[in-house]
């Protein structure tokens, strides 16, 4: 009777240590299954400044409404060169699913190594003219995204100028490095042109360089434009600084800017497109789409916005039929 007490203890143990283990193996199994379903995303951006950080926040937020885990590598090259290339080889060679490059250095750089990895830019101006894409409706290869440029932006910034501020000479500070950068100043220096206009330069390399640039331009203009320059934008302060001391109103090309002091900007929300093209990133990711299907897409809901301390400043009377607003 012992004995059979015994045997069936035996049996029983070993059951136990056989449910303990399959257990461990369906849990095993579970967290593997959970392992996959996260994604790895490499983000590579130009430098640090609040809407490029504001834009990459939209992309994540985008990626999390779409339900879908992520692991993000992120990279800022703090606006060197050398330091973009180096990160634009590291996430190609990282096994990422996708990169998402914000800025216009930080999407040539890794498409210009990759054409397997699938590639979202946001914060890029000229596409086409940046050759990360054959065409706005059909980018051709493994890289589309959103652009920063809202076609009416410039146009209605050189018209406010113009009638509004009654411009004559506006200074501009610009990198010209930046294929960004040179894109835009020509724009507006035709576009400025053609409505008798004058545009006076001032190029810089890097962030140190942006203050006396600027106070080069005193005396030879009556207002600042700043287009958005990543080199410039992320020393605006600098520009700003300048600008108060010589009572000259400054134009900028996004919100930030004008909270930050810029008197005013034709523009969008640096999270709408980085979100926007987070949505495009999860289509890609969930195999609904490929890049090359994607058309690339412009930002909506252009709005004029004025910072109420610096018009006051300059004592600027706001008009109704600006339909502006002031930031918050």
């Amino acid at each position: 009777m012992k004995k059979s007490f015994k045997k069936l203890a035996c049996i029983s143990f070993a059951a136990v240590l056989l449910l303990a283990a399959c257990g461990e193996g369906e849990s095993s199994s579970s967290q593997s299954n959970e392992e996959t379903k996260k994604v790895k995303i490499g983000v590579t951006q130009i430098v640090e400044h609040p809407s490029l950080n504001a834009a990459f926040d939209g992309f994540k937020k985008a990626i999390e409404d779409a339900g879908i885990e992520a692991e993000y590598q992120v990279e800022n090259a703090q606006n060197d060169n050398s330091a973009n290339t180096t990160i634009a080889n590291n996430l190609v060679n990282s096994g990422a699913d996708l990169i998402f490059a914000n800025s216009t250095p930080s999407a040539q750089a890794v498409a210009s190594i990759t054409k397997d990895i699938p590639i979202i830019f946001t914060s890029v101006t000229d596409a086409v003219s940046a050759e990360l894409v054959q065409s706005m409706e059909k980018p051709g290869a493994n890289v589309t995204g959103t652009v920063d440029a809202q076609p009416d932006a410039i146009p209605s910034t050189i018209k406010f100028l113009k009638e509004e501020l009654g411009a004559k000479n506006v200074g501009m500070v610009f990198n010209a490095g930046e294929q960004n950068s040179r894109a835009q100043v020509d724009a507006v220096k035709e576009q400025m042109n053609a409505v008798g206009l004058n545009v006076v330069e001032a190029s810089v390399s890097t962030s140190a360089e942006v203050k006396q640039a600027t106070e080069s331009l005193i005396g030879k203009v009556d207002s600042l434009y700043i287009i958005t320059d990543n080199t410039v934008v992320s020393a605006l302060e600098s520009v700003i600084s300048v600008a108060n001391d010589n009572k000259l109103p400054l134009m900028v090309g996004e919100f930030d800017s004008v909270k930050r002091g810029g008197l005013g900007a034709y523009g969008f929300e640096y999270f709408d497109i980085g979100y926007e093209a987070g949505q495009m990133a999860a289509k890609i990711l969930k195999g609904e789409s490929t890049p090359a299907e994607l058309p690339v897409q412009y930002p909506q809901n252009l709005r004029f916005v004025l910072n109420k301390e610096t018009v006051d400043a300059l004592g600027i009377k706001v008009k109704d039929e600006w339909k502006s607003e002031f930031v918050e």
